[in-house]
């Protein structure tokens, strides 16, 4: 990884939190819980979509619990699970070949 690559992500890192700090103050302290959670189990490569989501949500007239329910956690590991079966599901795995 080159100091080019440095760069441009942390160009795309301040771009993606721009639209974060551009959501309403309820769906940013959701935000930052699920960041936290992610991060914490690896699934950080799920924040964009996460809030594309939320501003979807925000345009709907959505709360953001509307959106989710009320455990962040849960909402989470359901995330997880099935960022993991689609990447099975691309990759041709079943599975019984886990």
């Amino acid at each position: 990884m080159g100091i080019q690559d440095i760069i441009e992500g942390k160009k795309q890192w301040r771009a993606h939190m721009a639209r974060v700090k551009a959501l309403p103050p309820d769906y940013q302290i959701v935000y930052k819980q699920i960041q936290k959670y992610l991060f914490k189990v690896g699934g950080g490569t799920l924040l964009s979509g996460i809030v594309d989501f939320f501003q979807e949500g925000v345009a709907d007239g959505k709360g953001v619990l509307e959106l989710i329910g009320n455990d962040v956690a849960a909402f989470c590991d359901d995330l997880v699970n099935d960022s993991s079966v689609t990447t099975r599901e691309r990759s041709g795995c079943s599975n019984r070949d886990i």
